[in-house]
């Protein structure tokens, strides 16, 4: 039984040096900003996950007791990837696009990332 749940932890360790391979290889090769976002809040989240997994099978399975560091740094790890990703496409934006650019926002009439100075004229857009 034990050697299964030793397989078992070395299948997530496995499974997450691929997702976070998979994400580092992203960040590297994929073309613009907003495609590079995806490598860390995705795949690297996912390794993670995997090591935080085995190392929890791994305090139970092997050294015989609960270990809840795991469970912090999980999250820790769900609640500043998205932020990171927000902070990412928001950069992305104020750098790359115009507002008039910028699809229709709807009844707000003003994207959040892109207050329209008094001076400028773009339609559809009240300023503020």
């Amino acid at each position: 039984m034990e050697t299964v749940l030793e397989g078992l932890i070395a299948f997530f360790l496995i499974v997450s040096g691929v997702f976070g391979f998979v994400g580092s290889y992203g960040m590297i090769k994929l073309k613009d900003p907003m495609s590079r976002l995806h490598a860390p809040t995705k795949a690297t989240t996912l390794g993670v996950g995997g090591v935080l997994i085995a190392s929890i099978l791994h305090s139970v399975v092997i050294e015989g007791y609960l270990s809840l560091h795991e469970l912090l740094i999980t999250l820790f790890l769900f609640l500043t990837a998205p932020v990171t990703a927000l902070f990412i496409a928001k950069w992305h934006i104020h750098r790359h696009e115009q507002p008039k650019d910028l699809p229709s926002c709807g009844a707000d009439q003003l994207w959040a990332t892109h207050a329209v100075a008094p001076d400028e004229d773009v339609p559809g857009h009240k300023t503020y």
